[in-house]
Order: C-alpha cells, then structure tokens, then sequence
C-alpha cells in the first residue's frame, strides 16, 4: 500500500469512525446525563459547531499530491482552521473557564501553526517553479 493511499484514504476513514464511534458512545452512555440538542434554530451554537466541522471536512477532501510534505500541510491547514473556528465559537458561547482558557491557547497555537505550513507551502511550490524542467 502506497503513502498516497493511506494518508489519502485510510487515515481520514480511521479518524472519521473513531470520531463516529465516539459521539455515539457519549450519546449512549448511562454516564451521560442528557443528549446533545440537534443543530437547529432552537440551539444556534451546535448549528454553528456542525457548520465548522463541514467546512474544515469540505476543505481537506483532496486529492493526493504525491508528496507527502504537501498533502500533509495543504490537509492540515483546514483541520487547524476547524479547531480555531472551534474554539471562537468555545470563547462566544462557553462559560467554564477552563475550556475557555484551552480554547484561547488553542487559537494562539493552531494560528501559528497554520503560518508555518502555509510558509512552507509557499516556499515549496516557488522552488518547484524554479526548478528547470526534466526532459522526458
């Protein structure tokens, strides 16, 4: 099995059930005291939440690159941004303090994160442009 394969289906399928598998044991749980509200007009803050995790899965859902420097940054960019959508809707709507102060640092750490990957997409796609082309 090729990396282009794996990191192009496998893992995004991997992470996708466990999420999956996760919210549904939450959901079932006899732990769990009461059950998530759907994301409608009654709960505008899952709408909000439902709206950044189907652009964060919207914007990754591409095609491999062949080179797994790139498709790791160009993939991981909007999985950082989803968190930081998160975490602004966390910093709007939530009241413990603890979550808050993690949403904050979240923001901080992933924005950073983000420059870095996007610097070095830069860099990379202006020495592929740079570089002669091989004659076939």
């Amino acid at each position: 099995m090729t990396n282009s394969i794996l990191s192009r289906y496998l893992i995004p399928t991997a992470f996708g059930l466990a999420v999956a598998l996760a919210a549904a044991f939450v959901q079932e749980s006899p732990i769990h005291s009461h059950r998530a509200a759907p994301a409608s007009e009654s709960n505008p803050v899952a709408a909000q939440i439902n709206d950044a995790m189907a652009r964060m899965h919207r914007d990754m859902d591409m095609p491999s690159s062949g080179d797994p420097d790139w498709d790791f940054a160009a993939m991981m960019i909007p999985h950082h941004q989803g968190a930081v959508d998160m975490a602004r809707i966390e910093l709007q709507s939530g009241k413990d303090p603890v979550l808050r102060r993690l949403a904050q640092g979240i923001i901080v750490e992933q924005l950073q994160e983000i420059d870095v990957m996007r610097r070095r997409l830069k860099s990379s796609a202006a020495l592929c442009l740079s570089q002669p082309e091989i004659p076939q």
